[in-house]
């Protein structure tokens, strides 16, 4: 905590709020010259004002929050106004940040896998006729591991499946990967397990599925 107060007031205030340490009769040099030494250690600062003498401060932080209630000198400052002026969101922001980068990685590393697989899925059935003699299957026929019914069926199949996957993925963009405050490489592997091996996996029963039902059905 950096703050103008005196010793005493920025003492009872860092105590009441369970701050560790604090720096009081600060001037805005003096909180500017605080972020640019973190800054210079390479680490991230997230810095929260409301007045005119945090401006400095806002400005050279990572993520500047002024609160709704500060100076327009504060608010211009900072990266975004938190609108209930409550200084304990920070932690929210950062956990929000979090989840939304999770996110976008699980949805990406998911649309990756699944596209590499779906090709692998559906491209053996479209050239199984490929070499064919006499109409019928190729040499590459043996690596239609699926056993798709026929190349349309297994394109029409893919179709079918990349529109539902879409509409299924939907719900999870909008409420998000859970975020747990835990390491960074135990993430990228929970990451990696479930959306790098769903992804992989999906299309291949959900496209034999598919192509199960349009072969009984007689579509293609």
């Amino acid at each position: 905590m950096i703050t103008g107060d005196n010793p005493l007031t920025a003492a009872s205030i860092a105590a009441e709020a369970g701050v560790d340490d604090f720096i009081a009769e600060a001037t805005p040099e003096t909180k500017l010259k605080r972020i640019r030494e973190e800054q210079a250690k390479g680490h991230m600062v997230g810095m929260i004002g409301d007045g005119t003498n945090d401006a400095p401060a806002l400005a050279q932080a990572d993520v500047g929050v002024a609160m709704n209630t500060g100076t327009q000198a504060a608010r211009e400052a900072g990266n975004m106004v938190d609108l209930d002026s409550n200084p304990t969101k920070l932690i929210e922001i950062v956990e929000t940040g979090k989840q939304l980068l999770i996110t976008r990685g699980a949805l990406t590393t998911f649309s990756i896998a699944n596209d590499v697989a779906k090709y692998f899925a559906i491209l053996p059935a479209m050239f199984g006729t490929l070499y064919a003699i006499s109409g019928g299957a190729g040499p590459l026929a043996k690596l239609n591991v699926m056993h798709l019914a026929s190349p349309q069926s297994a394109i029409l199949s893919a179709v079918i499946f990349n529109a539902l996957i879409i509409i299924m993925l939907i719900p999870l963009a909008l409420r998000g990967v859970r975020y747990q405050a835990v390491g960074a490489s135990y993430l990228l592997r929970r990451n990696l397990a479930i959306y790098g091996a769903g992804g992989i996996i999906a299309p291949f029963i959900g496209i034999k599925i598919i192509d199960v039902l349009i072969s009984t059905l007689g579509l293609v």
